[in-house]
């Protein structure tokens, strides 16, 4: 359900040409993303209570638990580990999957119900490892999980009605704001608990937010479907709005392996400043930013190891993310995603770290081999800074 971020402040870089650390502020975080389903594996192990997507990918039948010592030992271990590295963990307490037994009992995200069970888990997290972890997110892309779960129907539960879809049963139309209401409560009854008992702020929490999340992929043009005729565009539904990857003929970037994905530098800083206006320069943390290349078996290993392309994009998404910060954009972090070649739902987008999933074998990639990072034994987090970051 979890997922982590790895962070470290940085202090030692080998040589580079393009990009250097003094561009950024000297508190700015750099760090990679995972995700506990995408990466661990593992799904029958230590009595592991089933998860909605265990039910998706593997298996038709779920169970109820307690608390799990083996998985508190687990994440107890992961912290500390990172923490005796000098690697600060961000820690985002969903990331699409739950158990299984809430989908069953009363249609999870869909019952007012999962308000309750989400808080009574984020308060368990908190009492067990917020003495260490100092910094929590409660939702990624929860945009997306109404959408995905609830309006295309793509991600479990699988629910849908045409002409979005096609499934068993249900109603796009309605239950995507449902989903959406309910996770929304849940995140504002979390953050007030947080900062009550964990934090002391007696604040309301109304229009009050830490920071902003930022998960940058996609960069596309949109035509108004509200005075203009538009195609009916499914994934988008009721947002009006009809996407294109060209205008007058011409690709908004360069094309990436993965369909309707361009890489467009410049979009990094449009949308910060975008941002930095519109919720009053709110901190920002760029939570995931990553190439878009997918790893099939099509695709020779060599090929996935020495990634060129994920050097260059990072470089110049990077590049403009400065030029932001300059301008005034108050951005305290980048995390890269992913850590690891990993499980990407439903296809397999590549990590900075190569794993073979023939074999389980990990292998860094030849740009992380020059050991950027001087100070981190355990991950070598970026797999392309060698002609990315210099010294101050």
């Amino acid at each position: 359900m979890a997922r982590f971020f790895l962070l470290l402040l940085l202090t030692l870089f080998s040589a580079a040409t393009a990009l250097r650390r003094s561009e950024f502020p000297p508190s700015f975080l750099f760090g990679a993303g995972t995700s506990s389903y995408q990466i661990e594996g593992a799904y029958l192990d230590d009595n592991k209570g089933l998860s909605n997507w265990d039910i998706f990918t593997h298996i038709q039948e779920g169970r109820f638990g307690s608390i799990n010592p083996a998985g508190v030992k687990f994440y107890n271990s992961l912290i500390n580990d990172l923490l005796r590295k000098g690697i600060q963990p961000f820690v985002t307490l969903n990331h699409f999957d739950i158990p299984r037994e809430l989908e069953d009992r009363y249609g999870s995200w869909l019952s007012s119900e999962m308000q309750e069970d989400y808080v009574y888990f984020a308060e368990l997290c908190f009492k067990m490892f917020g003495d260490r972890v100092k910094h929590w997110t409660t939702f990624n892309e929860p945009n997306l999980m109404a959408k995905l779960q609830y309006f295309s129907g793509r991600y479990p539960p699988n629910h849908c009605s045409r002409p979005f879809g096609k499934c068993a049963s249900e109603n796009s139309s309605t239950e995507p704001y449902i989903a959406a209401h309910n996770i929304i409560l849940a995140h504002a009854k979390t953050a007030d608990i947080y900062r009550k008992n964990y934090k002391g702020e007696k604040q309301l929490l109304r229009n009050q937010i830490d920071f902003i999340g930022i998960n940058h992929y996609k960069t596309l043009y949109v035509k108004d479907c509200i005075l203009s005729p538009c195609e009916l565009d499914t994934y988008n539904g009721d947002a009006l709005v009809y996407e294109l990857a060209e205008r007058n003929g011409i690709p908004i970037g360069k094309p990436t392996p993965v369909a309707n994905n361009y890489v467009v530098p410049t979009s990094m800083e449009k949308l910060v400043m975008n941002l930095k206006q519109r919720y009053n320069n709110t901190p920002m943390y760029i939570t995931e930013n990553g190439y878009a290349q997918i790893g099939n078996s099509s695709t020779p290993a060599e090929e996935l190891i020495n990634d060129t392309e994920r050097l260059s994009y990072i470089r110049d998404y990077l590049t403009y993310l400065g030029y932001a910060i300059r301008k005034g954009a108050d951005v305290r972090g980048y995390f890269v995603w992913s850590l690891m070649d990993n499980f990407e739902w439903l296809s397999e987008i590549t990590g900075v770290y190569y794993v073979d999933g023939n074999n389980l074998v990990g292998n860094l990639k030849k740009c992380i081999r020059k050991h950027i990072f001087k100070k981190i034994y355990l991950l070598c987090l970026f797999d392309h800074f060698s002609a990315t970051l210099t010294g101050m």
